[in-house]
């Protein structure tokens, strides 16, 4: 390999959409990477050209690819196409996290995991966890995650059962988990699954109150409610934005309560750490969703 001629770090950022994210931007240079590139309106095909594109300059300055968008099963395809254009010595590190979804699922159930294991002193398997909005990015993510934790995740849509277990089927195929899809249509139906709900992770649309207080009040397993909706009305009434781990002692067993505020600042840091990471390593790294896990497992139990 040739010496490398520039110690500066450059990110190139592939995203199908009209506009790389500012954040994602913002993102990478608090990590002072030096170098931010974007490139929007990239289609899966593109993927492999851009890639040896740019890993043939990867001994003369230090490179890494992000791979951003709105679309969680794009962005790991794009992930893995860009992995598979790659061979030693020419590869260069990659970070999937569209729309942030992937910190931020990583973040909620980093929390939850801590707060379960303070609450009854368990980890999540068999735990029974329902994701309100299951269907989402950061829902479908949450979900991967909570299922390789051994929990039993039903992802929630307003759509009806049929197409929680679609998409269900999907992910599960891909990454070999086993979770179910969910009706969360009808309050009817909410109260319903609230019944057996261990914990449930709302993951729906921000601005939505999707759980009642009343409805809680009647959640007779509730252990954690995790709301990632920072936009008013809480997702989960009783949740407020800033807490982790707060009593809702209006619930049978006095359920804890996570905040979108809280569940942001540990996504924020995760995010941060794995663009540091990226720039830190002599070696490429494929950072998807587990890696992200791994580092905000670190961050939640501080």
């Amino acid at each position: 390999m040739m010496k490398i001629m520039d110690e500066r770090y450059f990110v190139h950022i592939f995203t199908p959409t009209n506009n790389v994210s500012p954040f994602d931007v913002n993102m990478a240079h608090s990590a002072q990477i030096e170098g931010v590139i974007p490139y929007t309106e990239v289609g899966l095909d593109d993927i492999h050209y851009l890639t040896q594109d740019l890993i043939y300059s990867q001994g003369s300055q230090r490179t890494g690819i992000f791979i951003g968008g709105r679309d969680y099963g794009l962005a790991i395809d794009m992930f893995y196409r860009a992995k598979a254009a790659m061979f030693s010595p020419f590869e260069v590190s990659i970070f999937a996290d569209p729309s942030g979804a992937i910190t931020t699922a990583a973040a909620m159930v980093a929390c939850v995991e801590v707060w379960v294991k303070n609450i009854t002193g368990e980890s999540l398997e068999g735990k029974s966890i329902h994701i309100l909005g299951g269907t989402g990015p950061v829902g479908v993510c949450s979900g991967i995650l909570a299922s390789k934790c051994g929990a039993e995740v039903f992802l929630g849509s307003t759509r009806g059962k049929k197409v929680g277990q679609s998409i269900a089927d999907e992910y599960n195929s891909r990454f070999d988990v086993n979770m179910q899809g969910e009706n969360i249509g009808s309050d009817k139906a909410i109260e319903n699954l609230l019944q057996t709900s261990d914990i449930i992770i709302n993951a729906a649309k921000a601005g939505l109150q999707v759980i009642s207080r009343s409805q809680l009040e009647q959640a007779p397993e509730l252990i954690v409610a995790t709301d990632a909706n920072a936009v008013p009305p809480a997702g989960i009434e009783g949740v407020d934005i800033n807490d982790m781990g707060k009593e809702l002692d209006f619930t049978p067993k006095k359920a804890v309560g996570i905040g979108a505020l809280k569940i942001g600042h540990i996504k924020n840091k995760v995010h941060h750490r794995l663009f540091e990471i990226m720039r830190e390593t002599d070696k490429p790294l494929y950072i998807d969703h587990e890696k992200a896990f791994e580092v905000a497992r670190v961050f939640a139990a501080k």
